[in-house]
């Protein structure tokens, strides 16, 4: 059977990365657990084993994550190989910043085309080893393939949890009336280079997965305007106010909502606003180079975001894969 077809009703396209994902997991059953265990958050949390009876239970969970950089896709011929390497290991390493997590080994795949140059690959792991190193990742294993007309690079990274309990933040557990903020500032990833050089917030992740009143955290990849809902409980909307949302300098507002590739830490957590200013309080002592803003909150879903002052969304999108 071709896996191909030119008849769009037919293909993956008509439906887009969340159709698909949710069809996915129909296809998969019961073969595929529930999130955290399973797809739908920024890593798997794969449950420390039970302790022997009599122990108290310490070990953390297992986090694990998988990212490429396609060429293409992810990069292009201005992107240095070396700034390939360290962003594909970087995007993984911001999945397990956005869980409170520790990276601690990792495997890599690679398709090639024969025809890649050697100084080329030789470059990629240069800078891939590099930071490696600099993150305290080992490269424990992977794959080489041929693809001809293509280079893929997948990497799958293993981490664990850091906080009290195993604790690992994911994108599920707000609810109306929480408050949302970002880390750092937004937009212009592409036109800056920051797509392929920007910082993980391990630090920052770990901090917040030790802070009671945070209650759901990701990274933002694909935007604001759309990442934003897998953060949204059920029956509840985001209410984004577009003068707080942090932007890098020239970029305007819609380019902060839609360009992804940010590699910030989008947050929710629940505080009184007394208790709202000591957490930001607390993070400035603890982060003073990086902002942490507070950009919005959500409210039950028949609100109407204009007649608040709020975003309408519905006029903003993120990056949508097969779309």
């Amino acid at each position: 059977m071709n896996p191909f077809s030119d008849r769009p009703a037919d293909t993956i396209a008509a439906l887009g990365e969340q159709k698909l994902l949710a069809r996915i997991r129909r296809w998969l059953g019961s073969a595929a657990p529930a999130s955290p265990a399973g797809m739908g958050d920024d890593c798997a949390v794969l449950a420390a084993p039970r302790p022997a009876r009599g122990h108290a239970r310490s070990a953390p969970a297992t986090l694990v994550t998988v990212d490429p950089v396609i060429y293409g896709e992810h990069f292009d011929n201005a992107v240095p190989p070396r700034a390939v390497g360290r962003k594909l290991l970087r995007r993984n390493l911001s999945d397990i910043a956005a869980m409170g997590g520790r990276p601690t080994a990792a495997v890599l795949a690679l398709a090639l085309d024969p025809r890649i140059r050697l100084d080329w690959l030789e470059a990629f792991y240069r800078g891939l080893a590099a930071d490696a190193r600099a993150f305290g990742v080992p490269l424990v294993g992977g794959d080489l393939a041929t693809h001809r007309g293509g280079l893929v690079a997948t990497l799958t990274l293993l981490g664990e949890t850091t906080a009290p309990g195993g604790r690992a933040l994911t994108r599920s557990g707000a609810r109306i009336g929480d408050w949302i903020a970002v880390t750092g500032r937004l937009g212009g990833s592409l036109a800056s280079g920051r797509h392929h050089s920007f910082t993980p917030r391990l630090d920052e992740g770990r901090w917040l997965a030790r802070r009671p009143e945070v209650v759901a955290l990701m990274d933002l990849s694909d935007g604001l305007a759309k990442d934003v809902f897998s953060l949204t409980p059920p029956g509840a909307r985001p209410l984004l106010f577009g003068e707080i949302v942090p932007r890098h300098r020239g970029v305007d507002l819609r380019a902060a909502l839609g360009d992804g590739e940010d590699y910030e830490l989008l947050v929710a957590f629940r505080a009184t606003p007394a208790a709202a200013q000591k957490l930001l309080a607390a993070w400035r002592r603890a982060f003073p180079r990086l902002p942490l803003t507070v950009i919005g909150q959500f409210a039950p879903k028949d609100a109407s975001p204009v007649s608040l002052g709020a975003l309408d969304l519905s006029a903003h999108h993120g990056f949508e894969h097969f779309q």
